[in-house]
């Protein structure tokens, strides 16, 4: 008997539909019945156009009044951070209360530098929100001032003798022409957008001081996307082997804690320069169940096998005539992360099919191996195109419990996919054909 347990998926949809197959490349798949306890658990987030924007943005709510929330977003989960009135919500970085100075609410807007060119005033410092957040999809708007510079942070942590930029990735907010033109630094990765001092930002339209901006900031397990106007500007993934060159090399590497937080408040910076903030809202990216438990409601059967869920474990029976058989999802995704409890107590074969299309008992695609010992469980295969492109190494089979709980772990971001079974990595391949496949 095989069981799949529980998926964990996260990204932003627009992978193929997620595909389970039944397969009778072993005979000992012929057995009379499998039982597959599912459960499957979706980090909430959207599909996003070129332009950055969310499904369910509609183009008549584009201008909303500031401060205040559409429909739309209330139904998706959005919250304001910042309700254009009062800092309740905010307090300072290491302290309980928020700044008496350096900050103002102002005509609807939330200025940092607010005592800027006063010598006998000193500046507030950077606050952070009262709540802690992991996963989020962050919108904010900001104006600069003539040589403004501020910052969004995330996942910060606080730590007395530390920096708030110390520990916490920053979105960067600044005057670019400005600093620019002093050309007293270099300014590569210190310009807005940027991920500061890692990544750079790529082409992007920024409005001078007296304009208003559009910024966004989604991470998703690890996973973190920069957006400024409608333009993705930086996308990257924390704890990565490139990340970790990165900062190294970078001034972060004395900070060992640095962007190592599973969660933290967001924080925003003083410089001591006029910047104005509004529109602070942030969507928190949740579990979501694909698998009801129930029902097959958001899956589809393909193939003469009979699917069904008893006692909450999704059931399949071998069909008359020993094919093929897949149950796939409704939705469809691309970036994710998706995690499977299975069990493996028959000699039988299966796998996870991702970024994938389904015509009959056809799947075309790829898939992450599920198999029994020593034939590759968290290998990818490409079916119906080149087959294996990577199989574990050998000595990593001794991660598969067979006949016990396994946790299968699968993570596609653009053209790199990485499995892990039971904790232990089991594959990385970057693959031009995986990264142009959508769906």
């Amino acid at each position: 008997m095989n069981a799949i347990h529980t998926i964990h998926t996260d990204g932003s949809p627009t992978l193929r539909p997620t595909a389970f197959r039944r397969s009778r490349r072993s005979p000992a798949m012929a057995f009379a019945r499998a039982f597959v306890a599912l459960a499957v658990v979706a980090l909430a987030s959207a599909c996003y156009g070129d332009n950055g924007a969310r499904s369910g943005d509609s183009a008549d709510a584009a201008d909303p009044p500031p401060n205040t929330l559409t429909e739309a977003e209330r139904d998706a989960g959005w919250r304001l951070l910042f309700d254009g009135e009062t800092t309740d919500g905010w307090r300072g970085y290491n302290r309980e209360a928020f700044p008496d100075t350096g900050w103002a609410v102002v005509d609807g807007m939330l200025v940092v530098g607010a005592t800027a060119g006063d010598p006998d005033v000193a500046i507030g410092g950077d606050i952070v929100t009262t709540e802690s957040f992991s996963d989020f999809d962050l919108k904010f708007d900001f104006m600069l001032s003539e040589v403004a510079n501020s910052g969004v942070l995330y996942r910060v942590i606080e730590a007395d003798g530390f920096a708030i930029w110390n520990n916490a990735p920053e979105y960067q907010v600044l005057d670019d022409p400005a600093y620019l033109e002093m050309g007293t630094m270099d300014m590569n990765t210190h310009l807005t957008g940027d991920n500061y001092d890692l990544h750079a930002a790529g082409e992007k339209t920024l409005h001078g001081p007296g304009e208003w901006n559009s910024a966004r900031i989604r991470i998703a397990n690890n996973h973190v996307e920069h957006w400024l106007n409608g333009v993705k500007t930086v996308e990257y993934v924390l704890g990565s082997p490139e990340w970790e060159a990165l900062v190294a090399a970078s001034k972060f590497e004395p900070f060992p804690q640095y962007g190592r937080a599973a969660s933290g408040p967001i924080g925003l910076q003083d410089h001591g320069r006029n910047v104005f903030y509004r529109n602070i809202k942030v969507l928190p990216l949740g579990p979501v169940s694909l698998f009801n438990g129930e029902n097959l409601d958001g899956w589809q059967v393909h193939g003469t096998e009979r699917w069904y869920v008893e006692g909450g474990e999704l059931v399949c029976e071998s069909g008359p005539d020993a094919q093929y058989g897949y149950l796939k999802t409704d939705r469809t995704f691309r970036d994710f992360d998706l995690s499977v409890d299975f069990k493996q107590e028959s000699d039988g074969n299966s796998g996870i099919f991702f970024r994938s299309s389904v015509e009959g008992t056809t799947v075309s695609g790829w898939q992450a191996e599920v198999a029994p010992p020593g034939l590759f469980s968290g290998g990818i295969y490409e079916s119906y195109g080149r087959g294996w492109l990577v199989q574990p190494d050998p000595e990593l089979d001794a991660a598969l419990r067979m006949g016990d709980w396994n946790t299968l772990r699968v993570r596609a971001v653009g053209d790199r996919v990485t499995t892990w079974l039971n904790g232990t990595r089991m594959v990385d391949i970057t693959d031009e054909q995986i990264g142009a496949a959508d769906g």
